[in-house]
């Protein structure tokens, strides 16, 4: 991953707890004293430490600290000189989920190692959507309830999102192939808390 990754996971440890926070984080994935260059590739791997670290300090699991880095994530890039990009695949959260795999191509100019996921977005019904999101990276599923959360409060748009089916990409028995249902809008309105 690209090392304005790792410098989005510090920004939320800093949000969530300050620089403390950062440094705990920092230190429990052995990385004391690393600072990230956001347009230089980092192994995985080092975002996978962050992300166990950043669990081991906060004290919950690392799907949640995913969710949360997925909503964190939209609204980080869209503060960093990504919200235009963002702004021109679409205004509404079908559109922008539509054009995910377009706006992907787009940034690989500037990030030519840059190895993204594949999205496919199906609108069916007024208000639901069917996301099909598939990763030659395991695990990452909650990360990307996370960026619905924040697609749908940086649109204005709530969301309320399920996965319905998981499974390794491709038949190859490795990545993520996952299948979610997107509840957004007026639909999320109607659903009791």
């Amino acid at each position: 991953m690209y090392g304005l990754v790792n410098q989005a996971v510090a920004d939320l440890a800093q949000t969530l707890g300050g620089a403390a926070l950062w440094d705990r984080v920092r230190e429990g994935a052995g990385l004391q004293g690393a600072s990230f260059v956001a347009m230089e590739p980092y192994d995985d791997e080092v975002t996978g430490r962050l992300v166990a670290a950043a669990s081991q300090a906060l004290g919950i699991p690392a799907e949640e600290v995913l969710r949360a880095f997925g909503r964190h994530w939209v609204l980080f890039t869209a503060q960093e000189g990504y919200g235009a990009l963002l702004s021109a695949m679409g205004s509404t959260l079908p559109e922008l989920l539509t054009n995910l795999d377009a706006m992907h191509a787009r940034i690989t100019f500037t990030m030519p190692q840059l190895r993204p996921p594949s999205f496919g977005c199906e609108e069916v019904g007024p208000t639901r959507l069917l996301l099909r999101y598939r990763s030659h990276r395991e695990g990452l599923a909650p990360m990307v309830v996370g960026l619905l959360d924040g697609l749908g409060e940086l649109l204005g748009d709530p969301v309320d999102v399920v996965e319905v089916r998981e499974g390794p990409a491709g038949g190859t028995g490795t990545g993520t192939d996952v299948t979610f249902v997107v509840d957004h809008g007026a639909a999320v309105a109607r659903v009791p808390a």
